[in-house]
């Protein structure tokens, strides 16, 4: 898809990060944006400030975790703008923490919004996207850790790489059927969004070991403030889509790591943890 002007765009996860990122690059580009995000303040806001800018923009509070927010959203967005062009399956959120030591609902909670709401957004677009006969995308958002596992991230490695499977099998079967839907997974590295603090006050009661977490939250608050500002990962991906990658990345730092996992699993040798950038 290379051309954006006069069509229209779906953002979930919109009102923060990537998500506002790509719904401003999507009035950039000339397109009615429908913003999605589970918090209504932010989300008016954002379509406040775009549509004072004189774009065309619909804010709809949504929770992806939710197959029926989802299947609304498709239905205003559709009934309201006659049809979707791009749709960017965006929202996530991220716990830390030992994977043994985690809530069940934690691990509920992470899934239903990290892998779930991609599920609910190719359940409700992909048939109507279809229908419509022409060039269209699909942007799922992933990471870095969709390809390379870490420690303390049990929640988000398991969502993220379930993306990573999903994506792909979207893209091949998109392909077999000769469809002109196409679609892509977004894979950031180090992205300047708030993701570390998305879980805060999630499991006030859970135990996990305060030293090891501290140390690594740390870390990952640190690598993630000195990232990518989310409009340059916009653009990165709004790049992509103009050529039809499957794959989008932000950062090239990970392929060492990934080369070395794919050789482990190619010698059958055990898994060796090098620290890579989320």
């Amino acid at each position: 898809m290379r051309e954006f002007r006069g069509g229209v765009a779906v953002v979930t996860g919109a009102a923060g990060g990537i998500g506002r990122a790509l719904a401003r690059q999507c009035v950039a580009e000339g397109m009615q944006v429908v913003l999605a995000d589970l918090q209504p303040d932010p989300l008016h806001s954002l379509a406040a400030e775009l549509a004072a800018a004189g774009a065309s923009v619909i804010a709809v509070p949504t929770d992806v975790a939710r197959a029926d927010q989802v299947a609304a959203l498709a239905e205003t967005a559709f009934a309201q703008c006659g049809r979707v062009d791009l749709l960017f399956n965006n929202a996530g959120v991220l716990i830390s923490g030992y994977s043994w030591e985690r809530p069940i609902a934690d691990w509920q909670w992470i899934l239903n919004i990290n892998l779930m709401g991609v599920v609910h957004g190719i359940h409700s677009f992909v048939p109507r996207m279809l229908a419509q006969n022409s060039p269209g995308h699909i942007v799922n958002t992933s990471s870095v850790a969709g390809l390379l596992a870490s420690p303390l991230m049990g929640p988000y490695t398991v969502s993220k790489q379930a993306v990573v499977a999903l994506t792909e099998t979207l893209h091949y079967e998109l392909q077999g059927i000769g469809a002109l839907l196409k679609t892509s997974v977004l894979c950031p590295g180090p992205i300047a969004t708030g993701i570390a603090d998305s879980g805060l006050g999630r499991s006030p009661g859970h135990t996990a070991s305060p030293d090891a977490n501290a140390q690594f939250m740390g870390f990952l608050r640190a690598g993630i403030a000195a990232g990518m500002a989310p409009a340059d990962c916009a653009d990165r991906v709004f790049q992509g889509i103009r050529q039809e990658q499957f794959w989008i990345f932000t950062h090239d730092d990970f392929k060492p790591g990934y080369e070395a996992r794919c050789a482990s699993v190619l010698a059958g040798s055990n898994p060796l943890y090098e620290p890579f950038s989320i």
